[in-house]
């Protein structure tokens, strides 16, 4: 821990700024809006920005249907940029963007640059351990990783995961961040895939690989799943909704970082990727979805 760091900021001080407009970079900055926290959503493609907008919008009426934000609360303000300038006043920086390692450590490093000391950073990784992203930051202990579940604006419970050289003023303001979005977290150390997706990614995978082999449609996998294990949605749905393409990615991170057969993507969601069928955010993956489930 860093002598010198200043107190959390206070719950009404946050100032997020999330690095990625997609699946993930909506729902978390649709989740902080609701609870009243300003976000700026960053993303190098305009297009991106202009549909999270739609995203975002929808993501807020549905979260207070379902009852998931505070009665009366005034909503936080959006903005969005192309630019990284933002992240010099934020106090927490979220990076959610795709799954690459080479990707996810470049722009840590540029982020890493422009904040101030004691600014806390999130890398919303599904797998990659948080200390070798770490390592690219001049202030490795400013790094704690946060895997938000999808929808993260419905799902209250948050797997963080505290590096080797993560500091306790960071789990301290992130503590305080997370009871300010009504979160609820279980922390966890380090490791390849953590605890969700070392057990859930595998799963998914044999669900998959299932159908591949003409066991089952993929129907009849997560009916019986949720129907007799008790699973909440089904494997193959619940792929669906972490994006095809984001599954495959951390797959091949687990199965580099772990050695585990069960790790390597099946060819039936390597040929799902490859044809463009991602998920709901595509409108098809494992099932099709109408245009209002894939703002969801």
């Amino acid at each position: 821990m860093m002598p010198t760091e200043a107190a959390p900021p206070r719950s009404d001080e946050h100032r997020i700024t999330v690095l990625g407009a997609g699946t993930m970079g909506a729902g978390i900055t649709s989740l902080a809006l609701g609870h009243g926290v300003p976000v700026t959503l960053v993303d190098v493609d305009q297009a991106a920005l202009d549909r999270a907008r739609a995203r975002i919008d929808h993501q807020k009426r549905v979260a207070q249907l379902m009852g998931a934000v505070p009665e009366g609360a005034a909503p936080g303000e959006l903005s969005t940029t192309t630019s990284l300038d933002s992240t010099a006043d934020a106090t927490v920086v979220v990076e959610a963007v795709t799954e690459q390692y080479d990707l996810k450590s470049v722009l840590l490093t540029e982020v890493g640059a422009r904040t101030k000391p004691g600014t806390v950073l999130i890398t919303n990784t599904s797998s990659i351990p948080v200390d070798d992203l770490a390592g690219y930051l001049a202030r490795p202990g400013e790094l704690v990783g946060t895997h938000f579940m999808n929808p993260p604006y419905l799902i209250r419970t948050v797997e963080v995961v505290q590096g080797p050289r993560t500091s306790q003023h960071v789990l301290d303001v992130l503590d305080d961040l997370l009871r300010t979005l009504r979160r609820e977290s279980v922390v966890v150390s380090d490791a390849p895939g953590f605890v969700t997706s070392r057990l859930l990614h595998p799963m998914i995978n044999d669900a998959a690989r299932v159908v591949q082999e003409g066991t089952a449609s993929a129907e009849d996998v997560d009916v019986l799943m949720v129907g007799c294990l008790g699973h909440r949605t089904g494997p193959l749905r619940t792929a669906d909704m972490i994006g095809l393409d984001n599954l495959v990615d951390s797959l091949w991170v687990l199965h580099e970082r772990t050695g585990d057969e069960r790790c390597r993507p099946c060819d039936l969601l390597l040929k799902k990727v490859e044809a463009g069928d991602h998920g709901r955010k595509s409108g098809r993956g494992f099932f099709t979805y109408e245009r209002t489930e894939q703002l969801s």
